[in-house]
């Protein structure tokens, strides 16, 4: 025992052990939120699972073809929209959301024929003149102008509501100034109160000022067409190209006018 080569040594006292620490474990990186699942109201599957005629493995297919398009048409991708839905339109003609959406994304995508079909399959199955005016829009980008005035008396009789009748009024007075019968378009706006000074106007008086305006713009009447750019810009500054087009005139845009206050705002007496 003496002769062996661990003979006379002493093992390493405590306090001199190294004690080896460990690297902790990394952080977990935060996980993203799930997407929220996009769906269609209820009764819209419901109308389209009763409507399909086939197994039920199609039935659920086509909605779930419908709720793609929706979602794509919120995001904007139109003719993505505007495909699949044309797939489900096939199948459930007579459904009016699947019309309603299919004519909606045609119109974003400037396709006009297939709008006008898809739209105004939507008010022969509602009654509803929501979407008569983009009907009327579509016949006015193809230049079929007798078609306008025939969608227009159409929309007339339907008894719309008045954001509806002003955005077919509008349609109706730009085909008539496409034509080049600005008198009969200024008359037409005119008579729907185009004119008119508000203090606190709608959407709707907007949009009618400034169509008016555009029409006098292209009649040759600076004058007017200043005057209602104005109205546009000091009510909505940033709508539509306004200001632009009053820059074009030679017109700076104005500011509203508020007055200051004379009088204080508490007429109690203070002792």
């Amino acid at each position: 025992m003496e002769s062996t080569p661990s003979a006379g040594r002493n093992p390493d006292p405590l306090s001199e052990w190294v004690e080896e620490v460990r690297p902790g474990r990394a952080t977990p990186v935060a996980k993203s939120k799930p997407r929220v699942k996009y769906s269609l109201p209820g009764d819209v599957a419901a109308d389209v699972r009763k409507a399909f005629i086939g197994t039920a493995y199609m039935r659920e297919k086509m909605v779930i073809t419908l709720t793609k398009a929706a979602e794509a048409y919120d995001r904007k991708r139109y003719e993505e929209a505007l495909r699949l839905g044309r797939i489900v339109a096939d199948a459930v003609p007579s459904v009016a959301p699947v019309r309603e959406i299919t004519g909606l994304a045609a119109y974003r995508a400037e396709r006009w024929n297939m709008a006008k079909v898809h739209l105004s399959a939507h008010f022969t199955i509602t009654g509803d003149p929501e979407h008569l005016p983009l009907v009327m829009d579509c016949d006015r980008a193809s230049r079929r102008y007798r078609a306008v005035d025939k969608v227009f008396a159409q929309l007339e009789e339907s008894e719309p509501t008045a954001e509806v009748l002003i955005e077919g009024r509008i349609v109706m007075a730009a085909a008539l100034a496409d034509q080049k019968k600005y008198a009969e378009a200024i008359d037409l706006l005119t008579r729907a109160g185009g004119t008119k000074q508000l203090r606190n106007p709608s959407f709707r008086h907007v949009r009618l000022w400034y169509a008016l305006a555009d029409i006098f713009d292209r009649a040759g009447d600076v004058v007017s067409a200043r005057e209602l750019f104005s109205r546009v810009v000091i009510a909505e500054p940033d709508a539509y190209d306004a200001a632009d087009r009053l820059a074009e005139l030679g017109t700076t845009a104005p500011r509203k006018n508020r007055k200051r206050r004379t009088t204080p705002v508490s007429k109690k007496k203070i002792d």
